[in-house]
């Protein structure tokens, strides 16, 4: 008996050919003894609900950017029975799929999943949202979600540069706030907050920040900024290129399985989560690490990005 695939697509990301890539996907995957489903997605949260309605399958394949995977997820969790995901990076930036081990070829790319090795996974949950590897909010971070898709269609990873540089000159907003971490409660000012499980962030602009980051170690890495000039942020982003993130003035850093942070006011910013807006009403934000999910990745990286890690065959 075949082995049933579903691939959720998103032909929104990147710039790949559509009929090109399916009918490579599908000539693969066919070849290999995969009955192969092909669900597109038409509009936000498609993934969400194509995962939450789906009926068990051996392998559920995002193709897709990384906010396609999030949404994915998202319907994962809400799943009784998780399935097993796995990742093909469509988009523009692809920090997932950078720290995965995939590269620019497509076919490469789908083999490596045929190849790949089953992990479990952390999924980091901010209130009842999950992400993959970043949550974070303050200046800028708009860019990924707010940048046209016209422009990213047109001009790639240069559209996030562009759009960028125009919200440069908005003023850098402070929020106060206490948070309690390992028990402790604390009260700061800071600007900048990343919660993230991830070692790329920004594609290769800020790769390996985190020594110490793995996948599936019940922790995620905190990053807490009280910058207040636009000359501290390209200060601080020059050391996270040369210097240990725990030595960096100005970055307050954990690692821990659980935060709560509860602002003076309610955050007048969204959050990004996994390169996509999380709107909210609330000041109060509990962070933890959700276990019990399982992803096929290329086995390129998994020494690195794993503890402990046993290689089971896709």
């Amino acid at each position: 008996m075949s082995k049933k695939c579903v691939l959720i697509y998103n032909p929104e990301s990147g710039k790949v050919k559509k009929e090109k890539f399916l009918a490579l996907f599908k000539e693969i995957f066919t070849t290999a003894g995969y009955e192969v489903s092909i669900r597109s997605t038409t509009q936000k949260k498609d993934a969400t609900r194509l995962i939450q309605s789906l009926e068990e399958v051996d392998l559920v394949i995002v193709a897709g950017g990384d906010g396609t995977l999030n949404e994915a997820v998202a319907g994962n969790v809400a799943r009784k029975k998780p399935l097993l995901l796995s990742y093909l990076p469509l988009g523009t930036t692809n920090d997932v799929g950078m720290m995965y081990g995939f590269t620019k070829d497509m076919r490469s790319n789908i083999l490596r999943i045929l190849n790949g090795t089953t992990q479990e996974i952390d999924v980091c949950m901010i209130n009842t949202h999950p992400f993959i590897y970043v949550a974070c909010l303050g200046n800028f971070v708009d860019v990924s979600y707010n940048t046209p898709r016209r422009l990213k269609k047109k001009y790639g990873k240069v559209a996030y540069i562009l759009y960028g540089l125009k919200q440069l000159t908005k003023k850098i907003q402070n929020y106060h706030l206490t948070y309690t971490v390992d028990g402790i409660t604390h009260e700061g000012d800071f600007s900048f907050f990343f919660i993230t499980n991830t070692s790329h962030l920004a594609g290769r602009g800020m790769e390996n920040i985190y020594k110490d980051m793995k996948l599936n170690d019940n922790m995620f890495e905190v990053a807490l900024c009280s910058v207040k000039t636009k000359k501290d942020i390209m200060r601080i982003l020059y050391y996270l290129r040369t210097t240990d993130i725990h030595k960096i003035p100005g970055i307050t850093y954990y690692q821990t399985n659980q935060i709560d942070l509860t602002f003076e006011k309610i955050p007048e910013s969204s959050w990004c989560v996994d390169g996509e807006e999380m709107k909210h009403n609330t000041n109060q934000f509990h962070l933890e690490v959700k276990k019990g999910f399982k992803m096929v990745i290329p086995k390129d990286n998994v020494q690195k990005l794993f503890q402990d890690s046993s290689q089971e065959e896709a």
